[in-house]
């Protein structure tokens, strides 16, 4: 089967968008996987299927059809399926609005973690990624951290990092590097290893503080490898480094990651928004037999 396709990015974190709005596509892990490859395929951490609401496989998808027309179906390089994508809603919503399915104004996009709300911003897009939350409050309120971090595989070769859990609709675990670790330096070509283990794996940001509001962070994303940037990831670094300063409640941090620069608004009641670019780069046909 021929279908179309457009490969964009958010700083860097880039996707292979196929067009299904009628839901006749039943992608298989091995046709995502394939189309991500760098190789023998498009090339991309992950793909993002654009189905009308209606037409998602999953019930409590479709129960958002109400309010969001169309479905961010995401699924990760190694073609498993994913809550949702920060850096992915920006794509998603340009690349609707270049189609004429949405307009400037705020629209609505449905995931798998639930609604999410996209608007523009002069050439940037902003999502209300939703409600945030800790997923050990009590560990987090008593010692600031829930978890630890192994950077090397073979966990007795390394003293690992405190962490802390958050849940922005995907799991993540925040480490901030101790001063005396580089964080350009840092060996993410394997898996961090997270203690306890997360039950779902776990995205893992590596934070190192620059400035009032100014972070840097590097992320290892599961199912995927290090990506160059994440929309989710860079929310939960911005809200971990506020936790850890107690200003968590309101704020807006500037997080420098390989692929760019994105904005995180923190608002009151565990509320956050995510502000950056996204670039359409290509369309063009691929046959899903072979991904190519």
């Amino acid at each position: 089967m021929s279908v179309r396709f457009t490969k964009g990015h958010g700083t860097e974190n880039d996707f292979v968008l196929l067009a299904d709005l009628d839901g006749r596509l039943d992608l298989s892990a091995a046709q995502v996987a394939r189309l991500s490859d760098r190789h023998a395929g498009i090339g991309g951490d992950g793909v993002i299927r654009v189905v009308r609401t209606v037409h998602a496989e999953e019930p409590e998808v479709r129960a958002q059809a109400d309010e969001a027309e169309f479905f961010m179906d995401y699924r990760n390089a190694d073609g498993s399926r994913a809550q949702m994508c920060g850096n992915g809603t920006r794509v998603f919503a340009t690349w609707l609005r270049r189609e004429g399915l949405i307009g400037d104004g705020e629209s609505v996009v449905a995931t798998r973690a639930g609604s999410r709300r996209v608007r523009f911003e002069g050439d940037e897009v902003v999502t209300h990624m939703g409600t945030w939350s800790l997923v050990h409050p009590t560990e987090a309120a008593e010692r600031g951290v829930d978890s630890f971090v192994h950077v090397d595989e073979a966990e007795d070769v390394d003293d690992p990092y405190s962490a802390l859990s958050l849940d922005l609709g995907n799991p993540h675990t925040v480490v901030a590097l101790p001063p005396e670790v580089s964080l350009e330096g840092l060996d993410l070509t394997r898996a961090p290893v997270v203690r306890p283990v997360p039950p779902e794996g776990s995205n893992v940001e590596f934070v190192r503080v620059l400035g009032p509001g100014h972070l840097a962070m590097r992320v290892h994303e599961r199912g995927v490898g290090e990506t160059r940037s994440c929309g989710t990831g860079v929310c939960a670094a911005a809200l971990a480094v506020g936790i850890w300063s107690d200003s968590v409640g309101a704020g807006t941090w500037r997080v420098d990651v390989p692929g760019g620069t994105l904005t995180v608004r923190a608002l009151p009641d565990h509320q956050v928004e995510l502000v950056g670019p996204a670039v359409l780069v290509a369309d063009g046909q691929t046959d899903l037999l072979t991904g190519v």
